[in-house]
């Protein structure tokens, strides 16, 4: 991926020949937002302004840890 000049990006595959078709954006309901909060509602979710607000300690990324605990066969399926 290249940010160009007019802001706009560009998306390469990786021998180099650039990606310009794009699929199509899903259709979206118009309650999509009242539908999506109801369900986290539901879950026994809470969603607020700070929910995404990362407690950070400034510790460098533990990228094998990281990688062990986001994709299920890096750590054998545990």
């Amino acid at each position: 991926m290249e940010r160009l000049p007019n802001g706009e990006l560009q998306f390469t595959r990786p021998d180099g020949r650039v990606l310009l078709v794009t699929p199509p954006l899903p259709s979206v309901s118009d309650d999509a937002v009242y539908r999506l909060c109801e369900q986290n509602v539901n879950a026994g979710g809470h969603v607020d302004a700070r929910t995404l607000t990362p407690n950070w300690d400034g510790k460098p990324l533990n990228l094998g840890y990281a990688i062990s605990v986001m994709h299920p066969r890096a750590n054998g399926g545990h």
